[in-house]
């Protein structure tokens, strides 16, 4: 497994996308459990620290990279087959904020403090 480059530079990612309250146990019950597969496609990518928070019907994520090409690794990532069948389970559950259909299926979220 290839994990995160030492040295490379942090870019820390927050995003933000509503839970769907009558799916809200089945998706904790899958994030207990998160298959392998995805888990390496992330390491692989370059992605480490993820965290999902949950308030009321709101998931918040987390993730630091620290490759140096982030637009690529994201893409390989989608590109994954695991992780398209685990999207594919988890999205029915997910409602997104995206208000036109070129945004992000999370919403992007700025960083507006961050202490070292």
């Amino acid at each position: 497994m290839e994990h995160a480059r030492q040295g490379a530079p942090v870019r820390r990612v927050a995003s933000v996308i509503g839970l769907a309250e009558e799916h809200a146990e089945q998706y904790l019950l899958h994030h207990r459990a998160v298959w392998p597969e995805v888990l390496d496609a992330l390491s692989r990518a370059h992605v480490t620290n993820y965290s999902i928070y949950r308030h009321g019907d709101l998931l918040f994520s987390y993730f630091e990279y620290r490759g140096t090409d982030f637009e690529a690794d994201m893409a390989r990532i989608a590109a994954d087959e695991a992780t398209q069948r685990w999207w594919s389970i988890m999205m029915p559950m997910q409602r997104t904020l995206r208000t036109g259909p070129e945004d992000p299926w999370w919403t992007d979220l700025e960083e507006v403090f961050h202490l070292e």
